[in-house]
């Protein structure tokens, strides 16, 4: 599937990026959101773009090559964004984006290990560096642990029964593609996703990938971090998946505001429309929300 950056239009609405700007892309991705900035900043303006993912960044740099010199990518991890912007010499910006899902690239390649449709080594890691795989994380942690892991961040019911499941077969044979561990789980629960439209492996696999990259420690550290280097009138946009992700930059922006750092410019989150969810079926989860600092 080609690279299609969710809620776009609400996202250059609401972020205002304006000639001379310096914005922050904090996850790259492809590259989709970061070309509409750019044509918005440009002249005078420039983009700082991060991404954990050498692969992805190498995409978004022919995807943008029309703006060589305007932008400036980095291989990082957004949840150090304070020493990034430090070692580009900056001390503040007018703006930044956080895209907490995953770029069509990542999901497509069976190789990288995230989809339980195609069959891959398990692997999970945005990069090379981003912490354990989800080898490591299936075959060795403990059936405690891995319930902990399923219910937590996939919000998945049969938790224990996956968990359990797992260790069982895995004292037969290491479970080291997608697909045997998608088979697992579904052969667990299959019957209990019958009238349901997700697949039985969905949420185990969301969960696995968020634990493997320390997904949700990484974006609230990331945004804290991005908020100390905004301008007055500076705003910052998070677009989440799931209802964790959201709940942490609910509960950020709120904490913010009492402070009197932060005005909250959504209430309610953004969602993406019928239309781009019928052009682009992995929007349908997306949650935008916004704010700006005083």
């Amino acid at each position: 599937m080609s690279h299609i950056p969710v809620l776009l239009e609400e996202v250059v609405d609401n972020l205002s990026p304006e000639v001379g700007d310096l914005i922050v892309d904090a996850t790259l991705g492809e590259g989709g959101h970061s070309r509409e900035i750019l044509n918005r900043i440009v002249p005078g303006g420039h983009l700082i773009a991060i991404d954990k993912d050498e692969a992805v960044i190498e995409r978004a740099r022919e995807r943008l090559r029309q703006f060589d010199g305007k932008f400036t990518c980095v291989k990082g991890d957004f949840r150090h964004i304070g020493d990034i912007l430090k070692a580009q010499g900056v001390d503040e910006i007018d703006g930044a984006l956080f895209d907490l899902g995953m770029s069509s690239f990542q999901l497509d390649d069976p190789e990288r290990g995230f989809s339980f449709l195609q069959d891959g080594p398990l692997d999970m890691q945005f990069g090379a560096d981003s912490g354990i795989s989800a080898t490591e994380i299936v075959n060795k942690y403990g059936q405690e642990r891995l319930a902990d892991i399923i219910k937590n961040f996939g919000d998945e019911r049969h938790a224990k029964l996956i968990a359990k499941t797992i260790c069982s077969e895995r004292k037969k044979k290491k479970i080291s593609t997608t697909k045997e561990l998608s088979y697992i789980i579904t052969r667990a629960v299959g019957k209990k996703y019958r009238t349901q439209k997700l697949h039985p492996a969905a949420r185990t696999f969301q969960a696995i990938r968020i634990c493997a990259n320390d997904e949700l420690e990484a974006a609230e550290e990331g945004i804290v971090e991005a908020v100390e280097y905004l301008k007055p009138g500076g705003r910052v946009c998070v677009i989440s998946f799931n209802s964790l992700e959201d709940r942490i930059v609910k509960n950020l922006f709120r904490e913010r505001k009492k402070e009197g750092i932060l005005k909250i410019i959504t209430k309610k989150p953004l969602v993406p429309s019928t239309d781009e969810i019928r052009s682009n079926p992995r929007a349908r989860s997306a949650k935008l929300r916004v704010a700006e600092r005083i």
